[in-house]
């Protein structure tokens, strides 16, 4: 009779980097959004920092709920930030 591999469960008090690393992405584009301020109308730096205090209260609620979900908040967060600043800057010629 042969054995057959299995691979070993998982233990159960491991922890999941994936959530870590979303937080940190977190983090970064915090430092992105904050950073912008000069270059954004008051309005829109009032709005993209909403935005980013939405995203970081989804990344926490995911936090234990989806682990491997909340790096992509901080890609979307990213994205989001991207595509408002530099069509603004180039468009709309804020300074």
């Amino acid at each position: 009779m042969a054995r057959r591999r299995t691979r070993p469960a998982p233990r159960p008090d491991a922890a999941d980097p994936w959530p870590f690393v979303g937080m940190v992405g977190m983090a970064t584009t915090f430092f992105l959004y904050a950073a912008s301020a000069p270059f954004t109308p008051w309005w829109v730096q009032a709005l993209m920092l909403l935005w980013w205090a939405f995203c970081l209260l989804v990344a926490s609620a995911w936090f234990t709920l989806h682990p491997r979900w909340v790096p992509w908040v901080a890609v979307v967060s990213a994205v989001t930030w991207f595509l408002v600043v530099v069509p603004g800057g180039i468009w709309l010629d804020w300074d």
